[in-house]
């Protein structure tokens, strides 16, 4: 597995990461904790060591999972999660804060921490007093005294980045985190937290179908040297070549109202990685792991972040993390991805 700095922060990360939104179960149709765990293991044997969570994922399910997971490991895992999106909020610091969205608690009936007769809201929230809050509750969640990063997960609310940034200044001094990133954020957004100190990595949803940072934050972050943390890059499983125009998916799986999934999309997605499976076969890899790799070698992108649902897809994942593509086969892949007119 190659490795790469995130930023300036002294923290070598895996180019794949596990990203463990899917472990939280919520909008993935629930989740078996033991088969996360295994899949959670087989993923760090296998070489990588960069897990990313957010306490969204699951309400704290996601997080509970990833801790009890490393709990025997820790020292083997660069460990990122997220704050500032919350559905625990006091009416005073909901006066603060951006309704992100209103659900019903069905869709989270594994997590312990929500009453599940009633529905909920969702806020961005990330004045200082919730940022400080969060992380003890992530410390907590994820059985450790320190988080390798953390970083804001959206930038909504109408709080200021300088006492965002201050707050996660002084959880770095204070030791409870080691690096500081931000996702879901503008280039003057990230400008602005670098006014107040240094900002490590910065997350955003990016894949061979979701490609308008390559003009905006990617260079934004290879010109100063902040690691970019591509999320989605396999656009919900969709670029792995398994998913047919048949799939249905249960109650509860956002992918079932999400129009890209639908029959006549999917046909053409899977058109266009016919286009790139020579490339694949002639470097003995799956089109799953094609895919990882092409948008790894994409200017700026420093990461990657795939979930896993067991074991050997998080072996599978980890195994694109050490694939090198020429700069014809990079060139052969973007012209195929240039054919396809899918959502």
């Amino acid at each position: 597995m190659n490795m790469r700095p995130l930023g300036a922060s002294g923290i070598q990360a895996s180019v794949v990461g596990l990203g463990a939104w899917a472990i939280g179960g919520w909008t993935w149709g629930g989740d078996d904790e033991a088969e996360s765990i295994r899949a959670i293991h087989a993923f760090l044997d296998a070489g990588g060591n960069l897990l990313d969570t957010a306490p969204i994922y699951g309400f704290g399910h996601s997080e509970e999972v990833v801790g009890k997971a490393i709990a025997d490991r820790r020292d083997k895992v660069v460990l990122a999660t997220k704050c500032t999106m919350r559905w625990d909020l006091t009416e005073q610091q909901k006066k603060r804060a951006h309704l992100m969205f209103t659900s019903t608690n069905s869709l989270a009936s594994w997590s312990r921490e929500l009453d599940q007769s009633e529905s909920f809201d969702v806020f961005i929230y990330s004045g200082r007093d919730g940022i400080r809050q969060e992380v003890e509750q992530s410390l907590k969640r994820l059985r450790t005294d320190v988080i390798d990063l953390y970083q804001t997960h959206w930038q909504y609310d109408s709080t200021s980045i300088e006492e965002r940034m201050g707050a996660l200044l002084e959880l770095k001094k204070e030791g409870k985190i080691r690096a500081i990133g931000v996702s879901n954020a503008t280039p003057q957004e990230i400008d602005e937290y670098r006014r107040f100190g240094q900002v490590d990595s910065d997350q955003e949803l990016y894949s061979m179908l979701d490609r308008k940072f390559e003009t905006s934050n990617l260079p934004k972050c290879a010109a100063d040297h902040i690691a970019f943390l591509a999320y989605s890059p396999l656009a919900l499983g969709l670029l792995t070549g398994k998913v047919t125009p048949d799939r249905t998916y249960p109650e509860g799986d956002q992918r079932r109202y999400n129009d890209r999934f639908k029959p006549d999309n999917v046909r053409k997605v899977l058109a266009m990685l016919d286009l790139m499976r020579p490339i694949a076969d002639k470097h003995h890899i799956s089109l799953t792991q094609l895919t990882m790799a092409w948008t790894l070698a994409q200017p700026g992108c420093t990461h990657v972040l795939c979930g896993s649902r067991n074991a050997q897809q998080s072996i599978d994942n980890a195994g694109a993390g050490s694939v090198t593509l020429s700069a014809q086969e990079r060139s052969t892949i973007t012209q195929a991805i240039a054919t396809c007119t899918c959502a």
